[in-house]
């Protein structure tokens, strides 16, 4: 396995973490921002009031995209199987 395989593949792995991870961490964010809004605009402090609806969003979000992302995983382990039965022969 030469050095040049080996930055694609670390490449590809990179590139497919923020591809899964995006769209969860995107949402978690944007629901953050509103009740941080929110807890600014009502004066409540309660930290349960940002970490419960920041759970509930991102559960969602990776029920509603899981076929997405397993598609992604396993697309992104067929490239290493592949490559690695490519540097074997």
């Amino acid at each position: 396995m030469t050095i040049d395989v080996v930055i694609s593949l670390l490449t590809d792995a990179f590139y497919t973490v923020l591809i899964i991870l995006l769209p969860i961490l995107g949402a978690g964010l944007i629901v953050g921002i509103l009740i941080s809004i929110f807890q600014a605009a009502t004066s409540i402090q309660e930290m349960t009031l940002t970490f419960v609806p920041k759970l509930i969003v991102t559960a969602i979000v990776i029920i509603v995209l899981l076929p997405f992302l397993a598609d992604k995983m396993i697309l992104f382990t067929k490239d290493v199987f592949n490559i690695m039965l490519n540097s074997l022969q």
